[in-house]
């Protein structure tokens, strides 16, 4: 699995959240402007996208979000280790605490990953998700 980092969004990341939050979980609003300054991370199985996510700073704090996964892909560990890769590149651009908007749905997966829930449940285009963070340990 070779995870590459991208400066915009890569057709391929669109690919794979338009399949997953679109298509699968029938959200609307996909894509916004985080896209133009988030950077964006894919992993690739060979010459094929399986997963990406995106890591951007809003108010000095590093947020990661739009983590997906086909669905050929999920139980293999590629959500964490496309995570893994988003931490470590915070870190190196010298983050110290990282925060997520999950789907209530997936606390569980990012708890397994060192996240904790700091915030009540909110409804995002219907769908109960929670804000979750970590320290980074350098």
């Amino acid at each position: 699995m070779e995870i590459k980092i991208y400066e915009s969004l890569p057709a391929e990341a669109k690919k794979i959240r338009t399949a997953v939050f679109i298509e699968e979980q029938k959200f609307k609003t996909e894509f916004d402007g985080v896209d133009g300054h988030a950077k964006h991370l894919i992993a690739f199985d060979g010459d094929a996208p399986v997963a990406t996510c995106r890591f951007y700073i809003d108010g000095g704090e590093y947020i990661i979000g739009r983590l997906a996964v086909i669905k050929e892909y999920r139980g293999k560990d590629i959500g964490s280790l496309i995570l893994k890769a988003a931490e470590s590149q915070i870190i190196e651009e010298g983050g110290k605490q990282v925060l997520l908007h999950s789907q209530y749905a997936a606390k569980e997966f990012y708890e397994k990953n060192g996240y904790s829930a700091c915030s009540k449940v909110d409804f995002d285009e219907d769908c109960p998700h929670i804000w979750m963070s970590k320290k980074l340990v350098l």
